[in-house]
């Protein structure tokens, strides 16, 4: 009796094999079709034929109550087990999944975790440094969910023994002519099923294969794959179908045609632990298809796979080397590089000249790369770069259809990405918003909520015209097809985006524990539009500062705070609803300063400043030119630190220069204050400390005001060599930080005699009549009236 099973072993994503494969289903006419892929998702398969699927695609499998635990099955348009989808779905043939159940892999992964877990902590480790013993352990969960597929564990491709034979440089090179620039039909699938099989003999033999060591885990869970479809294949025979077509990796031919007994196959998957699981399909893109992205049975090319495909379907018998060739001067002239007709002419004939000498029948990829290379790009490499991108590799997302399986959440997401017109695409591009426009702030506040339930969708810009604070925020959108598992694993906070970015605030308030991330979380939330989260975010971080003396907490606190007041008419929030958090905040942090400067060394106390500065900003921002309570309190905080003796030198110095700034000393005392601190009784570095501290890396007071410049000019000519040696690195470190311009203005002030401007300025005459020219238009400019 002839045997109804046909086994066609193919290579995950090979275009030559999808085409064979069709040629051979067209011949055959199976009236049943079995594919390696997860079993539980065989209620999907209909929806490969809706108009809205395109590919790339991926079947998502995950666990129902930890969705961390999943496992990804992609397919693209040229995958061979696409095609027998399609071809199957559309005959109306009977098509199922037979690999191991995602349910039993998960299953098999979270036991040997435990089995881990369990054994380190019966072990007894030597006992830890004493600053490691109370670091947190890595969590074993935080692993990325797995992406299924040939996984590449050999210590060698097997392949490359075929392609030294052939005179190939590797076995990618050889497969690629012999197979996937191919369509033969099933005789293509006879020659594959030998080749693999002697190899894979020839593999277990020699121990070059880690799957076929029956020492290892993985050997374990390769075995009860192939029982498992051996299981599958028997039960499809004994349901009496005539044809049936079983489409796998070629690397399992052998086990699924080997001689094994049925009780066999039942010992090895008795008693297998499974985890709950549900299936759905979700984009995916060519990019996570790439060997480099660390996909097992990744491609090196996928673009140049898209290509073969296409050439193909359009009645090509081999791939259009001119057509790739016209598609990368079109990539070169979108930008602005030059490349002709006659490049692409002569570009042309050097890959067919190539093919020829290599004895191979059509141009391939290496052939057209080198091509390419000599005579469009001149050998550069930063063009050779981005046709690798966008062509080779390819940036293309895919589309499922609105009526495969989704969480809510998705399901919002997605609403709210149509409503604001923002398409998901897997290119990187810039959204410049104006938070004025009431659609741009709605698109702001989404992706800022997205960032909350850690989907960074978006990274706002650093540099351009926009800045924080502006009308404008420019964002970098890029979308990741592992973010569907996100919102699968965010669900568990709430049903819509608001919901749950509020109820993932409200958790992540509990496990915050200094003042400035709360702060930090605060200002996010606010950017967010979420009031709920707001007032949760608030109150926890009064109740921390109810708790909290430490000034530099404190300090650190008030910048993400004040954000709200510096563009909160911008956004449309209420900046009470954080102001008197900011005030609180203040008064407490005025209370600590005075006293967080006292015994400090240089590091610390450059620290400091910078927090002094940074609460200075926050608190301008809060109350700019009014006396309130908080403010009035912090003054006096910076007056008391400019006094206090055993206070760093550093602080002494920036407190006056922020007193004076604030117009709360007089010019004749911040000249008293330096003359007194750069005496010659001063000791020199303590002097230079608090010069640097005054300047406050700013030379407008050096070079407007006449009465520090002969100060520090007598306090520099006074020192002598040992002396100036010692403070020349912080002198010149504290000059570095003026800008260009500043350094210019002090070189010609110091290159004047004294007293030369002094009298210039006395002895020039006065001309009443001329200075009250400009005087009508700086009204009208200033809208003063006269």
């Amino acid at each position: 009796m002839t045997d109804p099973v046909h086994f066609f072993g193919v290579r995950h994503h090979g275009p030559g094999c999808a085409r064979s494969l069709l040629t051979a289903f067209e011949a055959l006419r199976p009236d049943c079709v079995l594919i390696e892929g997860p079993p539980e998702a065989d209620g999907l398969v209909a929806a490969v034929l809706d108009p809205e699927m395109a590919p790339p695609v991926a079947l998502l499998t995950h666990g129902v109550e930890d969705a961390g635990r999943a496992v990804y099955h992609p397919f693209a348009t040229f995958s061979p087990e696409w095609q027998a989808l399609r071809w199957a779905a559309a005959a109306g043939v009977p098509v199922r999944f037979i690999d191991l159940p995602v349910a039993i892999s998960l299953g098999l992964e979270a036991a040997r975790r435990d089995e881990a877990d369990s054994e380190s902590r019966n072990a007894t480790p030597p006992e830890p440094p004493l600053e490691q013993r109370d670091a947190p352990a890595e969590d074993a969960d935080d692993a990325p969910p797995v992406v299924a597929g040939e996984a590449s564990t050999r210590r060698g491709d097997p392949l490359d023994w075929f392609a030294r034979a052939a005179g190939y440089a590797d076995g990618e090179a050889w497969w690629n002519h012999m197979v996937e620039e191919r369509g033969d039909g099933e005789d293509l699938f006879l020659a594959i099923a030998e080749a693999m099989t002697t190899l894979r003999a020839e593999a277990a033999a020699s121990g070059e294969d880690e799957t076929l060591d029956p020492r290892t885990p993985r050997a374990r869970r390769e075995a009860m794959r192939e029982a498992h479809m051996r299981q599958c294949i028997r039960a499809a025979r004994k349901e009496g179908f005539a044809r049936i077509a079983v489409v796998c990796g070629a690397w399992h031919l052998g086990g699924l045609q080997a001689d094994v007994a049925v009780k066999t196959d039942q010992a090895l998957l008795k008693g297998a632990p499974k985890l709950k699981v549900t299936s759905t399909w979700v984009p995916w893109t060519y990019r996570h298809l790439a060997r480099e992205s660390g996909y097992g049975a990744g491609i090196a090319s996928p673009g140049w796979y898209e290509h073969l495909w296409r050439s193909a379907q359009d009645g090509e018998s081999r791939p259009r080397a001119i057509g790739w060739l016209a598609r990368v001067a079109r990539l070169m002239r979108e930008r602005d590089l030059d490349c002709s007709s006659a490049h692409l002419i002569e570009a042309a004939r050097l890959a067919d000249t190539l093919a020829a000498l290599r004895q191979r029948p059509a141009p391939g990829l290496d052939e057209l790369h080198e091509a390419t290379r000599t005579v469009m790009t001149l050998g550069d490499d930063a063009v050779s770069s981005f046709i690798r991108d966008e062509l080779v590799i390819g940036d293309l997302l895919g589309r499922v259809p609105a009526s495969v399986p989704m969480v809510p959440l998705q399901r919002d997401l997605e609403q709210l990405q149509k409503s604001l017109r923002m398409k998901p695409e897997a290119t990187q591009k810039t959204l410049d918003l104006d938070l004025r426009q009431p659609n741009d702030l709605a698109r702001s506040h989404l992706l800022h909520r997205l960032r909350l339930i850690d989907l960074p969708w978006g990274e706002i810009a650093r540099a351009g015209k926009s800045s924080r604070g502006t009308f404008h925020e420019v964002w970098s959108l890029q979308w990741q097809p592992e973010y569907a598992l996100r919102l699968i694993e965010a669900s568990r906070w709430g049903q819509s985006v608001a919901q749950a970015a509020t109820v993932a605030v409200a958790e992540r308030c509990g496990g915050e524990r200094t003042l400035g991330a709360l702060a930090e979380l605060v200002d996010r939330v606010l950017l967010a539009d979420l009031p709920d989260a707001v007032a949760v975010a608030s109150r926890a971080l009064q109740d921390h500062a109810a708790v909290t003396g430490d000034a530099d907490q404190l300090l650190a606190a008030l910048p993400p705070l004040a954000n709200v007041f510096r563009y909160g008419n911008v956004r449309q929030t209420d900046a009470a609803l954080v102001g008197q958090v900011f005030d609180g905040l203040v008064t407490r942090a005025a209370i600590g300063l005075p006293l967080a400067g006292d015994s400090l060394d240089d590091a610390a106390a450059a620290q400091c400043r910078d927090r002094v500065l940074g609460a200075q900003s926050a608190i301008r921002l809060r109350d700019p030119g009014r006396q309130t309570e908080p403010s009035t309190h912090w003054r006096a905080a910076i007056a008391q630190l400019a006094a206090r003796e055993g206070a760093h030198a550093l602080l002494r110095g920036l407190c006056t220069r922020l007193l004076l700034d604030d117009g709360l000393i007089t010019a004749e005392e911040a000249g008293t204050a330096i003359s007194l601190h750069l005496s010659r009784a001063a000791e020199p570095a303590k002097a230079a400390a608090w010069l640097d501290g005054f300047l406050n890396r700013n030379a407008v007071v050096l070079l407007h005001h006449d009465g520090v410049w002969p100060l520090v000019d007598a306090w520099l000519s006074g020192l002598d060599e040992e002396h100036f040696i010692r403070v020349l690195p912080l002198v010149r470190r504290t000059f570095a930080h003026f800008g260009p311009g500043e350094r210019r203005d002090l070189g010609q002030r110091a290159a004047r005699k004294p007293g030369v401007g002094a009298v210039s300025a006395a002895s020039a005459e006065w001309d009443e009549t001329r200075a009250a020219l400009p005087l009508p238009l700086l009204r009208a400019m200033l809208g003063v009236t006269a």
